[in-house]
């Protein structure tokens, strides 16, 4: 796995990627910025729906547990069932007052039909007029926790994850440019709270657990984090988690010391819109 972390390969970026003069931070996020630009995620099976190929070689396959990525989870696809709905979350990284690489977060409100109360980062589903996935997942970002998009410098995108519903969601990184200019201003309806971790967390195995449950005869494991700040905890687990050990993995080019243990299955013959993960 490693290696694919290694391996940066200079991509083309949509325009709201490109990278500006500076990030107006510090040298380490520079240096950082112009990393993660030459990052290239590994093909999707997802990424060219003409292929037939690659549909007859996914038949017969099923996506992972929530927080694994799409790469790493074929599923059974039917062209005429099951064509994932696009997401984006963003994962703005900035410098802490210790020199530490940190990343936003929010606990959902208490009040929302789904994961109501749970740590997930900031975004949503695409909407008609977003240009790419860094547009919605600025936008979301905004829209949840009032963070103007022209404090975020986009830098690059990860492989898509699928989650527990099915949805496709794209991780995009961003690199805050002042962290002092943003004043988190948490929708009510949406957000309970904002908070920042350590990114380097997510390669630790301190404050880790894992879960293993088993679907359809095949065991995995889903991670948490407990984590705790301002005398508050909070507990990072699932898609959010699984997204940011991929992204900590990446920036510190280095896997994390535990196993992920990805399921892989050959059972599910068909997946519909109401397929759901236990």
């Amino acid at each position: 796995m490693i290696s694919i972390f290694r391996r940066l390969i200079t991509t083309s970026l949509p325009p709201s990627m490109q990278p500006p003069n500076s990030c107006g931070s510090s040298q380490r996020l520079l240096a950082l910025a112009q990393q993660l630009r030459l990052y290239k995620p590994p093909p999707s099976s997802w990424d060219d729906d003409s292929e037939e190929q690659r549909i007859e070689e996914s038949a017969g396959k099923v996506v992972s547990q929530v927080g694994f990525a799409e790469s790493n989870t074929p599923i059974a696809k039917d062209p005429e069932k099951f064509r994932p709905k696009r997401a984006a979350v963003l994962i703005c990284l900035f410098e802490g007052d210790n020199g530490d690489l940190r990343v936003i977060l929010t606990k959902r409100s208490s009040g929302l039909s789904s994961h109501s109360g749970e740590v997930s980062l900031p975004g949503g589903k695409t909407e008609e007029g977003d240009k790419d996935d860094g547009d919605t997942a600025t936008r979301e970002a905004k829209e949840e926790i009032g963070l103007d998009p022209s404090l975020v410098n986009i830098v690059t995108v990860l492989e898509p994850f699928l989650s527990k519903h099915l949805l496709r969601v794209v991780p995009v990184i961003g690199i805050l440019k002042d962290k002092e200019a943003f004043k988190p201003a948490p929708n009510p309806a949406e957000v309970e709270a904002v908070f920042d971790a350590p990114l380097e967390m997510f390669i630790k195995d301190e404050n880790r657990r894992a879960d293993e449950r088993e679907w359809l005869g095949n065991k995995y494991l889903i991670h948490f984090f407990d984590y705790e700040t301002k005398n508050k905890k909070y507990m990072i687990w699932g898609l959010t988690a699984g997204i940011l050990i991929r992204a900590a993995s990446i920036v510190y080019q280095r896997p994390p010391p535990f196993v992920e243990q990805n399921p892989s299955h050959n059972v599910l013959r068909t997946v519909d819109k109401h397929s759901i993960l236990p």
